[in-house]
């Protein structure tokens, strides 16, 4: 299946080369999404020597298939924050979130194609049980001096609202793959050095080394701006992972104009528009799923048949998804951690604007500035008490996983009898392979065992890929690395049909 997002579609990547050489700089920067570009353009206006290395293409990760939205709350509720960390410290998300919204609008300026565009957020329930949850977030969001307003309705073709409806002002949207690429070429011109299809694939935390197929790069300081931090880190254990899917439809005939539209519950959909060329599309976010072990095409189309049932709107016409990290006890990590590194994770499906704060924040302690917010988002902090239920639920899901995995025999299935499309966990030779044959009939079979951390894959029919459910490592058919921490691909096994 095409899972080309309407951000990729409709905005050209800037195209910089592969990296070819063997390199030295100030800062090394891993990642070419939001975070890592910002990080790559404010430290090359700093004066610093830096270069930036991306596994794919710029902005072809999380940034190119988010939804395109910023606010000053969070996906999990302002409230949630309020409640684990207190009050002042929800102001102090607000007053940080803003200020990286503010960042974003004045970079778009410089760039039309951002279509940057201040807009309302609506947030409503469709069931009773869920009403408390928004009179909740209410307060919260009052508390922290945000202007919020509760209407009777939301705009019209939307689904209707159980009770009032949330409405918070002087929110944003933007296009994000348009956004990071302008950042991106703006970031060479003042000197930084960007390579696409660089993937790193050895990481030498000590000696700040980095090899890809092609070249190595040598570095001062090393930024894991990667959504994940690649190799092993502490926060892997706080953060569970998901996928978010999400369609974008040909507008139909109800258009609810611009907005984050935000519909809580068991149905839940986060919903806006966009337009591009005189064409407008509905652009449609499901529930989130947990990698690795849920039916991609089952939520992918639960997705479209609440759409179609809600929202009546016209061909579907782009589909994709995207993974999140999720933090511990609701703030981010940003800083320094055990490693020696700079990471920036556990985003939630926030990381426009946290990967843009984050970004500043990096920027700002490289150049010895300080910065109280960034010690509250310490990788290293400990807060058990606040995040000890996502704390349960990694670690369950985790140790479940291995149980499962380690202790069920594999699927009885001969290789050769495997259709074209189809994949299965296969015993075979005396050995067990994740396999999987291509429309075209090749066969690829490689090992089932997460190179992160020993974890079993599973298939995800979607996007063609093996996903581990423990720390969200994915990978293509023939075991390349897609994202997550994992550094090294799944080994490739040669196997003979019989």
């Amino acid at each position: 299946m095409d899972t080309t997002s309407v951000w990729r579609a409709t905005a050209p990547g800037p195209g910089f080369a592969m990296l070819q050489d063997d390199l030295q700089c100030d800062v090394l920067v891993v990642g070419g999404g939001i975070t890592g570009v910002t990080t790559a353009l404010l430290l090359a206006e700093q004066g610093r020597k830096v270069v930036l290395l991306e596994a794919g293409d710029i902005g072809g990760g999380t940034t190119g298939h988010s939804t395109g939205n910023l606010y000053v709350t969070t996906s999990q509720g302002l409230s949630e924050i309020a409640s684990q960390w207190g009050a002042d410290v929800a102001r102090e998300v607000v007053t940080q979130r803003k200020a990286a919204m503010d960042f974003v609008e004045v970079q778009s300026r410089r760039n039309p194609q951002a279509a940057f565009t201040r807009c309302n957020l609506f947030l409503w329930a469709r069931d009773a049980a869920d009403q408390d949850g928004i009179e909740q977030e209410r307060q919260a969001l009052l508390e922290a001096g945000c202007l919020v307003r509760m209407d009777d309705a939301v705009p019209a073709g939307l689904p209707a609202p159980v009770g009032r409806v949330l409405v918070l002002q002087d929110q944003a949207q933007f296009q994000p793959q348009a956004y990071v690429s302008d950042l991106a070429q703006r970031a060479v011109r003042a000197g930084a050095s960007l390579h696409e299809h660089s993937r790193v694939v050895e990481l030498d935390l000590k000696t700040r080394t980095a090899l890809t197929a092609t070249g190595s790069v040598k570095a001062g300081e090393i930024v894991l701006a990667t959504h994940s931090p690649k190799g092993v880190h502490l926060v892997h254990a706080e953060m569970p992972v998901h996928r978010e899917y999400v369609v974008a439809f040909e507008a139909g005939a109800q258009d609810p104009g611009p907005g984050i539209f935000w519909w809580q519950g068991e149905e839940g959909l986060s919903i806006r528009m966009l337009g591009h060329e005189g064409r407008r599309y509905l652009i449609v976010a499901g529930p989130e799923q947990t990698t690795g072990t849920h039916n991609a095409k089952a939520a992918l189309m639960a997705v479209e048949q609440l759409a179609g049932k809600f929202l009546q709107p016209g061909q579907p016409l782009y589909r994709w998804s995207a993974q999140n990290y999720r933090s511990h006890d609701g703030l981010p990590y940003i800083g320094r951690d055990h490693s020696g590194c700079f990471i920036a994770t556990g985003f939630s499906t926030d990381g426009l604007t946290w990967g843009t704060l984050a970004a500043r924040s990096i920027a700002a302690q490289l150049a010895g500035q300080a910065d109280p917010f960034a010690e509250r988002c310490a990788p290293g902090r400990f807060t058990p008490v606040k995040g000890a239920r996502t704390l349960v639920e990694e670690n369950v899901t985790t140790l479940k996983t291995l149980v499962q995995d380690y202790l069920t025999r594999s699927q009885h299935e001969h290789l050769s009898s495997l259709a074209a499309g189809d994949s299965a966990i296969v015993e075979a030779e005396g050995e067990t392979f994740a396999a999987y044959r291509a429309p075209d009939g090749e066969l690829f079979a490689v090992s089932p065992v997460c190179t992160h951390m020993g974890c079993k894959v599973r298939w995800n029919s979607v996007e063609t890929s093996w996903d581990c459910p423990c720390h969200g490592s994915r990978f293509r058919p023939d075991g390349t690395v897609v994202e997550g921490p994992a550094v090294t691909p799944l080994r490739r096994k040669q196997v003979q049909l019989g």
